[in-house]
């Protein structure tokens, strides 16, 4: 039997702190071959969706949301998460009848460990009352963006004389 390989931590790191990104793997310690594999497990993954899936990803498709886009069935480090909005570091994890749940929580702890909150929601409650788990997701998300607004302010407030410029905008090629 093979040994998987998976998003390595360190044990000693606080939660405030995420590890040093790597050479390999796209910033993460995966090797590219494993890496693909995943893209192609999420490509179908988003070909073959559940119900509770389809469901939501339509909501998020209808809804204007700005910067605060959801990606469904995302990679994120060596997992597969079924939305995430990288902006708000927020991850969205349906929860299936019959799902595996003790591999479903340590994939939850290696994101959290690196800053990425996961809400878990059950599929049945999509499909029952999808207007209760929006206002849900729209609670985390307003509580994400005060809690990384108040990260940003006492950022600033540490470092005073760092600068913060915001990068231009490209001027339109004529090619």
């Amino acid at each position: 039997m093979t040994t998987r390989k998976t998003l390595a931590l360190n044990p000693e790191a606080t939660t405030a702190e995420a590890p040093a990104l790597k050479k390999k793997g796209r910033g993460w310690e995966i090797s590219e071959k494993r890496l693909d594999a995943l893209h192609e497990q999420a490509r179908e993954l988003r070909r073959h969706s559940t119900e509770a899936h389809k469901a939501l990803a339509a909501r998020f498709a209808a809804a204007d949301m700005g910067r605060y886009a959801f990606k469904r069935h995302a990679v994120v480090g060596s997992a597969i998460v079924d939305f995430v909005c990288h902006n708000l570091g927020l991850a969205l994890a349906i929860d299936e009848e019959g799902q595996n749940d003790t591999l479903a929580r340590r994939r939850d702890k290696s994101l959290e460990s690196v800053g990425i909150k996961v809400m878990r929601i059950a599929a049945k409650d999509i499909l029952e009352d999808i207007d209760a788990v929006l206002a849900r997701i729209t609670l985390a998300m307003r509580e994400r963006i005060a809690t990384k607004t108040r990260a940003a302010h006492a950022h600033r407030a540490a470092n005073p004389k760092q600068t913060y410029s915001r990068p231009k905008p490209r001027a339109p090629r004529n090619d």
